[in-house]
């Protein structure tokens, strides 16, 4: 199948530090590539990939200081995918709503995942126009506010079984990893740590909308607590130490969160999870197994002193089961198959010998 992948240009994909979106871009790509379809990825230059890449700006917008306004970059990108569209399948979008007026006129099918959040109110109108355009929600929380549109499945995130280690938890530390911003409540996981005589490390990026967040209320809670550390962002090497030595990562969210990448980061270092309540957290934290899931910081507290009776090996088994790039893959080519009317013959499952799994391939 010949497969389009439209990604943001605010990271490179993948993204060198913080970036869910252009990760989730870069984990599907790789893994269409490896079970033997014809990839392309509009992203910018910088970016690394085994499919066929078209670079539509000179690096990630965010780490070019010349770089004032993202759009004129974006509207660049969606000329030269309209340019080239016939030479696809399926054109898959990873870019909220820039794309919207041309995509049917545009040719082959479309699909959009969605990626953020979608109960804000200015989307009701935007979405009231374009409800027959194909959707995808990356958890069923984040179709609530949009009930009408045509949505075409659920595809949860999903990351290469050996991209993060099985981690050991002997660093006796809570983890707290993403963005410091005040749905993320950062000051919660503070709290909580504080209360249950815990440890805690932040590895978070400020963005600059949050800079006035973090200096007012999280920079001086930090500096209040002697056993709160911030670390400011890690690469993916890091990312693997931090969350693999933490004895529980810290998720205590306070807004309909729409996928959560950082839960399934640490359940794939065997790493439990401690989620509030909200958005997606009930859908992704199997209660017991991988993590627990509270409504109140009394609860959180509680949670953490109970947490080491969990068993980090079955953590780490239900990523594998439920979030591997491979069944995310498997997801994806379910529903472009359903809209471009290729057979699923054509993508008949054969085992390759020396790995003993199945892939898919072009017959």
């Amino acid at each position: 199948m010949k497969i389009a992948q439209i990604s943001p240009l605010i990271e490179s994909v993948p993204p060198k530090l913080y970036g869910g979106t252009e990760r989730i871009v870069s984990y599907l790509t790789e893994e269409l590539v490896r079970q033997g379809h014809d990839v392309t990825l509009f992203a910018s230059a910088d970016s690394r990939t085994s499919a066929r890449l078209v670079p539509c700006a000179e690096q990630a917008l965010r780490l070019n200081p010349a770089v004032e306004d993202g759009l004129p970059h974006h509207l660049v990108m969606l000329e030269e995918v309209r340019r080239r569209a016939d030479e696809f399948d399926v054109l898959h979008f990873h870019i909220d709503m820039l794309h919207m007026p041309f995509v049917r006129d545009i040719g082959p099918p479309t699909v959009t995942t969605l990626h953020g959040r979608q109960d804000l109110p200015d989307l009701q109108a935007l979405y009231s126009v374009f409800d027959d355009v194909p959707l995808v929600s990356i958890s069923n929380d984040q179709r609530r506010p949009l009930p009408f549109v045509n949505w075409m499945g659920t595809v949860y995130h999903g990351l290469p079984r050996n991209l993060l280690p099985m981690g050991s938890g002997r660093g006796g530390y809570l983890a707290f990893l993403g963005r410091i911003s005040p749905e993320k409540r950062p000051d919660r996981a503070i709290e909580i740590a504080v209360r249950a005589g815990l440890p805690l490390k932040i590895a978070a990026k400020v963005d600059k909308a949050d800079r006035e967040y973090w200096q007012r209320v999280i920079e001086p809670l930090v500096r209040a607590n002697r056993n709160v550390e911030f670390i400011g962002e890690v690469n993916e090497q890091e990312k693997a130490e931090f969350l693999g030595n933490a004895l529980a990562m810290l998720f205590p969210i306070d807004w309909p969160e729409p996928f959560g990448l950082v839960m399934i980061e640490a359940m794939a270092c065997g790493t439990p999870v401690i989620g509030f309540r909200c958005g997606s957290v009930p859908e992704i934290i199997d209660e017991g197994v991988s993590g627990m899931i509270v409504d109140t910081l009394d609860a959180a507290v509680e949670a953490v002193r109970a947490i080491g009776a969990l068993d980090r090996a079955r953590v780490r088994q239900r990523f594998e089961r439920r979030f591997s790039d491979e069944q995310m893959a498997r997801d994806y080519l379910a529903i472009y198959r359903q809209l471009t009317g290729i057979e699923a013959a054509r993508l008949l499952p054969v085992t390759t010998p020396s790995e003993g799994r199945l892939i898919g391939a072009v017959a």
